[in-house]
């Protein structure tokens, strides 16, 4: 699937997301504004003019309509190039982060990237889903999404609890649960051969639980580069950060700030050594924040 997406370039971008993005049935068909249906209807065998469509609405639409985030969701889904589907998505989830859409954008951003081969814009997209609509109905998608990310990085000991939340929370469509149960039991296995005395292993006991637990406490570190209230500024940020092959992120406060953030470092050491490489080619003031 990665390698269509290279291969294939802009045109089949669209038809990698219809089968990936899963969301509840009634997200599209109970809106009000029967256009957008229609067009993802229309785009099965006439994709250009689902697309024209798209576009005319959201010109007559404006910004502060609250049909507009849908529609802006769905020109997104509908676009035919990788570019165009993550700059709408990102505009949903940063512009219109309390619509019924921002979830369904961060899943569509998740399994574009996945798709695209990246498994680290993955796995952050999926936690930031799982973190900011902890009562989404995409949850379970998003935990197995991140999980297959998370095993392209090595990292079965943070995929393994996903696959787990995705199985539990499966519901009743058979063919999703199937396909998480394939990973389960890669799961299951790496347990059942863990050595004794290594973590998951017969000696772990209650001295790997109590580190475990100490573990989680830990605060983390990362760099600040901006905050502002303008969407435009993000998104040209987050590009250029991702250009440069920073891990960024944005982080949403109270007053309505918008927070450009790179990385996750265990260290303050290793924050400051981000932070002096972040000054050094954007420029500005980034500087180390404490995160829980």
């Amino acid at each position: 699937m990665r390698k269509a997406v290279r291969r294939l370039g802009g045109w089949a971008v669209s038809a990698l997301l219809f089968p990936l993005t899963v969301y509840p049935p009634n997200r599209l068909t109970a809106q009000t504004d029967t256009l957008r249906a229609t067009a993802l209807r229309i785009a099965q065998t006439r994709p250009d003019s689902a697309r024209a469509m798209m576009r005319r609405l959201l010109a007559r639409l404006a910004p502060q309509d609250s049909l507009y985030p849908g529609a802006l969701f769905t020109a997104g889904l509908l676009a035919s190039d990788a570019g165009t589907v993550a700059t709408n998505m990102r505009r949903v989830v940063i512009e219109y982060g309390r619509s019924v859409w921002a979830d369904s954008a961060l899943l569509v951003l998740a399994q574009l990237y996945y798709a695209q081969g990246d498994p680290a814009a993955t796995v952050q997209a999926t936690e930031r889903l799982r973190q900011d609509y902890p009562d989404s109905p995409l949850r379970a998608r998003a935990a197995f999404t991140g999980a297959r990310g998370y095993i392209e990085l090595k990292d079965d000991a943070h995929a393994c609890p996903l696959i787990q939340e995705a199985l539990d929370h499966a519901g009743s469509d058979v063919e999703f649960k199937n396909q998480v149960e394939f990973y389960a039991a890669r799961c299951t296995a790496s347990s059942a051969t863990a050595p004794a005395g290594a973590p998951g292993g017969a000696g772990a006991g209650a001295a790997g639980d109590s580190q475990a637990k100490a573990a989680s406490t830990v605060a983390s570190y990362a760099v600040q580069v901006l905050a502002v209230k303008s969407a435009a500024q993000v998104d040209d940020m987050l590009t250029r950060l991702k250009v440069m092959g920073f891990d960024a992120r944005v982080v949403r406060d109270s007053s309505g700030l918008f927070k450009v953030r790179v990385g996750r470092y265990p260290t303050h050491d290793e924050a400051v050594k981000a932070q002096r490489r972040l000054k050094t080619r954007l420029g500005g003031q980034p500087f180390v924040v404490e995160e829980p």
